[in-house]
């Protein structure tokens, strides 16, 4: 099923953890929360493909695994601190992580990150709806509209 397009999908580089997306990663965010344990990991990287198979996962999703192309698991579900635990089992910190996820060094992204991080100019809603001083035509949810879905 197509993912329903959302006001904030047009923020460049970003994927935007909602309801509709953990449903989606639910897959991923389980492989990843097994390799807690030390018995998962290392059957894990005995066979990775073979692991893989205890969890309901699409194509694309175990693709996006075994490439370790950690953008693509945010996009099809997986939730940043869960997939972290991907990277921690080959080895690499959170840094390490976020500096492939932005195509920098990790000596850059320290960097940037200690400078106050990345200018938000060009990092905005491409359709321009999300502008600072403009109000967004949606109207947040009462608690009671919300829990009737």
């Amino acid at each position: 099923m197509a993912r329903k397009e959302q006001e904030y999908d047009d923020i460049p580089g970003t994927f935007v953890f909602d309801a509709e997306r953990s449903r989606e990663g639910y897959g991923i965010n389980m492989f990843c929360m097994s390799l807690m344990k030390d018995e998962n990991r290392k059957a894990f990287k005995a066979n990775e493909a073979e692991y893989l198979k205890r969890f309901k996962l699409t194509p694309e999703q175990t693709e996006a695994i075994l490439k370790r192309d950690y953008n693509r698991m945010l996009e099809l579900g997986g939730n940043i601190y869960f997939t972290a635990k991907l990277g921690a089992t080959d080895g690499h910190s959170f840094q390490h992580l976020a500096a492939v996820m932005t195509g920098s060094s990790q000596q850059d992204y320290a960097a940037m990150m200690l400078a106050g991080g990345r200018s938000v100019e060009g990092n905005r809603s491409r359709s321009g709806k999300a502008k600072p001083g403009s109000k967004s035509k949606s109207k947040p949810k009462s608690k009671s509209s919300a829990k009737r879905k």
